[in-house]
């Protein structure tokens, strides 16, 4: 066995290239995706040719208009991408083991055999890409990352774009991210940069560097050793890195700009944000509400709450934020709703509660009701069983 074991493949611009894939005249030329095909949408993502001009993901579609005068924009198809995210995954996974589809636009693949030597992985890269551009199309690239463990497989996939194959382990580490910052890293959020530079921790040759039980204490979660350990390529399976929460925010199209629709919409992205946080294992301790008004405004709020993953117990908290804006909204339409569950941390240190009573690092009923429904919802499809009523928005949302 060779030092390689991930591959890591992430599409590149892959909604506009599916769309250009789609549409064969606008092949080469600027194609940005929105939300909302009007002047108070933003778009979601953007070719190449159109990021060369200064669009980007959540550049909005007048300053897209007016960066790129000969811009094309389409209207997000989200059932279509997702169908192309099926062909390009059963035809990786007929090739190597697709350990994880880690988005619409991304995928882990496990490596084995010859492929865990450097020249047998990019023999299997090339092999991948010249499959997709002959069986789906041209268009439909993705850059490659190789590495010992997911992290470094994941870092080394952003280093070539869009049609690269880069590798890293300790031989070339920590001198191949000399150029990048050390927020460039995936899971190196604002808090823990802070933090970071607070101990004296500058650039990625100093993190690279640093005693994994230094690390402990600086993230203040036994993530930050699993950071460095994985960041100086030790086999760990990756844990993500403590983050403020997680969250999810939809840009309404007009049919679901009336407050009363909004309000629903919201309770849906609670619903998928408490459920990404029971995935990881995680407690929240606070809950945001975030509202984009038309013709213009924003409103946000946050409270403080008890550390917990029991989605009903979210949903009252978003009923109180939603109350607090109701008396202000009035005839005023809603752009935008977004949620977020911050101050997060790991449900096997939450500490007990003796009046509750509740043991460490125990699910409450609540919890665990939860937990049965993310269970039937992963065997019988999303949305199979809900809390009450909510209302789903076609298309794609930002996730955070």
């Amino acid at each position: 066995m060779g030092e390689f074991k991930i591959l890591y493949c992430d599409m590149s611009a892959f909604f506009a290239s599916v769309e250009q894939h789609m549409h064969p005249e606008l092949r080469g030329r600027p194609v940005a995706i929105t939300a909302v095909d009007a002047n108070s949408g933003a778009c979601v993502a953007a070719s190449y040719e159109a990021k060369e001009f200064g669009v980007k993901t959540g550049t909005p579609v007048w300053e897209a208009r007016r960066l790129c005068p000969g811009i094309t924009l389409l209207p997000s198809r989200h059932r279509l991408y997702v169908r192309f995210n099926l062909k390009v995954g059963a035809i990786l996974d007929q090739m190597a083991e697709v350990e994880r589809i880690r988005s619409v636009d991304e995928f882990q693949i496990r490596l084995s055999g010859e492929a865990t030597e450097e020249a047998g992985a990019f023999a299997l890269v090339r092999a991948m890409k010249d499959r997709l551009a002959r069986e789906i199309g041209p268009t439909i690239r993705f850059s490659a990352g190789i590495g010992p463990n997911h992290l470094l497989a994941k870092i080394a996939g952003k280093l070539e774009k869009p049609d690269g194959c880069q590798w890293l382990s300790p031989r070339n580490m920590p001198d191949r991210l000399a150029h990048l910052a050390i927020d460039d890293l995936p899971g190196i959020s604002k808090g823990i940069k802070a933090r970071l530079y607070a101990a004296h921790v500058w650039d990625i040759a100093t993190l690279y560097r640093l005693d994994p039980r230094h690390a402990r204490a600086i993230w203040r979660s036994v993530e930050g050793e699993r950071f460095v350990r994985a960041l100086q390529g030790a086999d760990i399976p990756l844990v993500s890195t403590e983050r403020h929460g997680y969250g999810n925010s939809k840009i309404l199209s007009p049919g679901f700009r009336a407050v009363p629709q909004a309000y629903l919409v919201g309770r849906w992205l609670t619903e998928k944000a408490a459920a990404r946080l029971r995935r990881d294992g995680r407690v929240s301790s606070r809950f945001g509400l975030s509202v984009q008004l038309m013709p213009q405004g924003i409103w946000s709020r946050s409270m403080k709450c008890e550390a917990s993953q029991d989605t009903a117990y979210f949903l009252d908290l978003h009923r109180q934020l939603w109350i607090q804006l109701w008396r202000q909204l009035r005839t005023r339409t809603v752009l935008s709703v977004g949620v977020h569950l911050g101050d997060v941390s790991l449900l096997e240190e939450r500490p007990g509660d003796l009046f509750a009573p509740l043991k460490p690092a125990t699910p409450s009923a609540g919890e665990r009701v939860s937990g049965v429904v993310d269970l039937i919802n992963n065997r019988f499809g999303p949305g199979s069983i809900h809390y009450g009523v909510n209302r789903p928005h076609p298309g794609f949302f930002e996730r955070g």
